[in-house]
């Protein structure tokens, strides 16, 4: 079974402290968020309408002509493989580990490589994976990198699969304007930057005749009225999403500081998390744990992923647990 994170309530029966008390740095969501209209009564009392402007709203966020909110791009990581025959696919790895497991549930041949092996082995691929900016590493691949790879991929009739759930802070390097183009499919997550995990909302972003296969498969109301809401509101703020946006870019880079400072360098991140590879993962892991900040960790390779801190009262109490951890190691 996949470990994720965000479970707060293992991690305090775990470590014997209570729940209000936990300094939560284990997801790569957004620790503050934006101000929320009030939910009108109906969203809750009617069944989901897709007559309600939220589809046309996130086409002009996204740039695109076509696009289809799902709940959560979980939802569409789980059932883009049953749209496909057995087919092979790759996965750039190591990467969010929902991927590999979903369309290996679906029976597909499946093989995991760093990005430089992608070139030799796109010819033998029917689908190939990415994650954009990774999870965990951070890492941004090109525009002009994947559109290549994608060209390749097409002209046997496969698939691009590009996860771009943290990709809201740097939106210049999104596939998004191109995913017109056959057998391009670009996951966006409204979650993660918008500060909405519980609200369950994402966006498929493909061509209009693949949209229409997983909208049959998926079913009608598959995203909730309050959330669809909520989506249509925060999608228009414009204004919000840049002050969003340099807020995590400045946070992102001050956590990067406070890590190196403590002699743990990052070895890559994004605007909402930096990734430490060290082989004191498993030990920093649990130190932290028993201080009540709870990290996300990585066995392959040894690494932690921290999160931001939502205020200056986090920021404290990570700067003074990692100052103890090294006075204790030496």
């Amino acid at each position: 079974m996949l470990e994720h994170g965000g479970r707060l309530r293992a991690a305090a029966r775990q470590f014997e402290i209570p729940l209000a008390d936990w300094l939560d740095l284990s997801t790569g969501i957004a620790p503050y968020g934006f101000d929320l209209p009030s939910v009108p009564g109906e969203a809750w009392l009617r069944l989901p309408e897709v007559e309600d402007e939220l589809d046309a709203v996130a086409r002009d966020h996204y740039g695109v002509a076509s696009l289809l909110p799902v709940a959560g791009s979980q939802a569409a990581i789980q059932a883009l493989p049953r749209l496909r025959r057995r087919s092979q696919v790759g996965i750039v790895s190591p990467c969010y580990g929902e991927h590999a497991e979903a369309w290996r549930r679906e029976g597909h041949r499946l093989s995991e490589f760093s990005e430089g092996s992608v070139p030799r082995a796109l010819d033998h691929l029917d689908v190939l994976m990415v994650v954009n900016p990774n999870n965990p590493t951070g890492r941004l691949l090109s525009p002009a990198q994947l559109l290549d790879w994608h060209a390749r991929l097409a002209e046997r009739g496969g698939w691009l699969v590009v996860d771009e759930a943290f990709m809201d802070a740097t939106p210049e390097h999104s596939l998004a304007v191109h995913s017109q183009l056959p057998g391009l499919i670009v996951l966006r997550s409204f979650g993660k930057f918008f500060a909405m995990a519980g609200a369950r909302l994402g966006f498929v972003l493909a061509e209009a005749d693949l949209l229409q296969a997983l909208d049959r498969m998926l079913g009608p109301w598959s995203v909730a009225g309050p959330s669809r809401f909520l989506g249509r509101a925060l999608l228009a703020d414009s204004a919000s999403q840049q002050r969003q946006r340099q807020r995590l870019l400045a946070d992102t880079e001050r956590l990067a500081q406070l890590l190196a400072s403590q002699g743990l360098a990052p070895t890559g991140g994004c605007a909402l998390f930096q990734w430490v590879v060290t082989e004191e993962a498993n030990m920093l892991h649990e130190f932290l744990g028993c201080q009540g900040i709870l990290v996300r960790r990585f066995r392959y390779p040894s690494s932690l992923r921290f999160g931001l801190p939502p205020d200056e009262a986090g920021w404290a109490r990570l700067a003074r647990a990692l100052t103890l951890y090294q006075a204790i190691r030496g």
